[in-house]
Parts: C-alpha cells; structure tokens; sequence
C-alpha cells in the first residue's frame, strides 16, 4: 500500500489523523505505519459504532450442563486411553499453546512462559507445558505437532528462548510458531490511536482469534495435508495442563460430540472461574460475574452445585468444524482498558483510568458455535495450577506449591 491507497482507505473510514506525522517519519517508519494502515479491519470500527455501552449482548437461556465425573473416567478409563492414543499414533492430533502473553502481572518483563518457577534450579513455564507434552509423545510413540502462538511483542525472544533451550527435547520439525493477529485500540470519539507517530496503538485480538490467526500464518494447508483432525488448545498459564491427553481425547472422540472441554468442579459456589453450561440448547460459557445468585447457590438432589464445572481453557475442537466457522462472524467484544497514546501535539499520555476500547474475540464464543461439547472433569490438584499473579490466590506462590505437590522437584 502506499500513501495516496492509505490516504483514500482512511477519508473512506474518518481516520485521515492517522497521517499527520507521516512526512516526518523515517523510509523505514512510513513503512510500517503504511503496512499497519492496510491491515487495518474497518468493520471494527463499525462494531464500535454499534457499541452499547457494555460490549455485551444478552444471554439466551441459561442451564445447567454437567459432566463426564472423575469417577466416570477412572472406571473408562483404558477405553478412552486406547482410543486417544491410537488418534495420536494417526497422526490426527495437533496441540496449540496460546502464549502470546508478557509476565508483566509477575514482575516479569519477558514472555510469561520463559518465567522460572524454579527454586534451587531453572524451570521455566515452557518448560513444564513442553515435558507436559513430551509424556504423552512418549507414551503413544508418535509426536504430537505444537503450533505456538506468540504475539508481535513477544515473538522474537519466544522463539530465541525455545532454541536457546532446544525445546527442552521436544523435536523442532513438530513445532510451528504464528503470531497472533492485532487489532486498534480507538478512543471514546470512535477515532483510532496512535502510540507513537508512525504505529497505531494496537492490542492482540483476544483468545478467540488463535485459530484465524494459524491459518493466517499459512498453515491451514499442513493441517489438511497432514490429516490433523483435532487441535487441543491451552494457555500457557497453567503449569500442570495435560497437553494431548490421550484419555480426554478418547472420550470426546468415543463420545461423539463436536468438541470437548476440560473442566474442574468449583472449589465454593463464589469461585471466579467461568462455567460450562447451555445457552439455548448448545454448549456455552457463562462467566462468574454473569451469574445471577440463584445460579450461584442452586444445587442438585445429590447437593451438587447445578452450575458446578469451571473451565480451564483446555479445549480439543476439530479442524473441519473451526474451518467452517471461519466463514461465520465470530461476535467482537469491545472492551474498556487503559491504552497509552500521543495526542494531537505528539505528547506521550499515560492514562491512569480505562481511556480507550480494544477489540476481541474470545474462545468461549467458540465453544458457543459448537452443537456439542463434552464436558471432561480433571482433578484440579493434577491438572489446574494457574498463575494469574506473583502473590496470592492463583499466583506463582501456589503454582509452586502444586508442582510440588505433583513430584515436581523446584
């Protein structure tokens, strides 16, 4: 794109501002901000137009979903392990790591998965999750493919780090790195934001937007040729997830369903953890702060809590079916957040309260596309050990205690 395509594609959306420091900007620079200026979607901007104040639309009918129990898989338990297992060895089962995120919450000014949680030697999160995964490449002997998301703040020192480390084992040819894809940042005034003179303030799509971004990246085309049926997809939060777990996926896939997602059952009725339900009849995700007090309390005869399984964003869903929603809008939420950016003198401002809205699409809508999802209970001290903060509840504290807790010498 050059300048005169810029100009006409922004008078076309009234951004024209975008090119106010253009003639002082570097070959370079002008570039960039050109290239950035043609990626841009004017549909979000059409969205925000659309925006209601919340980013929000109204919920359909709300009901409980239960699950497949722990004591349900231990009794199915070879079934299911056979049947993931001989997925795996077909080569029908691929894994994605979304890790486009910083550790800045963890003091930490590296990508969140090069963290070391180790105490009398290194372990780094990538580690854990990799090892994870190397267990079951061991068990069924045949590699899982790991695709990597990383974002364009962390991309370079990710894949400098996992070559530095030789991927902690794990076979370089089975592991595929894209960046996910971003999205402006606009001010109350609906117009963009610019962060520095020649780069508009842009902010990584949200969750949901991993798989578009893959195929973005060109590899939609592998998954077909290589007959990836499945992709189980996870956060790089969680240093105990089972990654390609042969007895999870031998039960979705013996299940039937459409999808399939792990879940814990929640430790009290307050937790804040979304839960697996159905909205209008399909798989859905309401969050802790959506639920109503009647939902919160409401149990079963047996005493269960009705809306009891939380997820943990461990999700095996299958290529034809994430193909075909790419031809289906996904719903973008627009979300409030602090956004720092030049105004119209070029003077940096740091905003000390929410100033902008960013753009995102999120997994659990995806899950809300499915006709089925199964339910898949794990033992939260095995398999859920997120690390949201440095101190505290869900924080690198108790991550610590858990990998212990598991054999894991830190």
């Amino acid at each position: 794109m050059n300048y005169t395509e810029a100009k006409a594609k922004l008078e076309a959306i009234g951004q024209t501002h975008l090119l106010r420091w253009y003639d002082e900007l570097t070959d370079t620079e002008q570039d960039a901000l050109l290239a950035q200026i043609d990626a841009l979607d004017p549909s979000l901007l059409e969205v925000f137009s659309r925006f209601n104040g919340d980013g929000e639309l109204s919920r359909g009918k709300l009901e409980p979903l239960g699950a497949v129990t722990l004591e349900e898989i231990s009794q199915e338990r070879e079934r299911f392990e056979a049947a993931g297992l001989e997925a795996i060895r077909q080569g029908k089962i691929g894994a994605v790591l979304l890790a486009g995120g910083m550790g800045t919450r963890l003091g930490f000014d590296k990508p969140k998965g090069m963290y070391d949680l180790g105490k009398t030697h290194p372990l780094y999160i990538f580690e854990c999750l990799i090892r994870n995964l190397q267990e079951v490449v061991d068990k069924a002997g045949a590699y899982v493919p790991l695709f990597i998301m990383t974002s364009e703040k962390n991309d370079e020192d990710t894949r400098e780090f996992l070559e530095e480390q030789k991927y902690f084992g794990y076979d370089p040819d089975y592991v595929h790195f894209f960046i996910q894809d971003m999205a402006p940042a606009v001010g109350a005034d609906g117009k963009i934001l610019l962060e520095e003179k020649g780069r508009i303030a842009t902010s990584p799509n949200g969750n949901g937007g991993w798989f578009s971004s893959l195929v973005k990246a060109g590899y939609l085309g592998l998954l077909q040729r290589e007959g990836i049926e499945w992709l189980n997809i996870f956060a790089v939060d969680n240093v105990l997830q089972r990654i390609a777990d042969p007895c999870f996926i031998g039960a979705t896939l013996l299940s039937g369903s459409d999808s399939g997602a792990k879940v814990v059952a929640k430790a009290d009725p307050e937790e804040r953890i979304g839960v697996l339900c159905l909205e209008d009849g399909t798989p859905s995700i309401v969050e802790y702060y959506e639920m109503t007090e009647e939902m919160v309390t409401r149990r079963e005869p047996d005493g269960r809590l009705s809306y009891n399984y939380g997820v943990i964003l461990n999700y095996l869903f299958q290529t034809s079916q994430l193909t075909n929603m790419l031809d289906n809008d996904m719903q973008v939420h627009v979300v409030n957040k602090k956004v720092p950016y030049i105004d119209e003198n070029g003077t940096l401002i740091k905003p000390e309260e929410p100033n902008a809205y960013k753009f995102e699409l999120l997994v659990l809508d995806m899950v809300h596309m499915q006709k089925t999802c199964l339910s898949y209970e794990v033992d939260r001290d095995y398999e859920f050990a997120p690390i949201k903060n440095a101190t505290g509840v869900d924080s690198v504290e108790t991550a610590r205690a858990l990998l212990e807790k598991n054999g894991v010498t830190l």
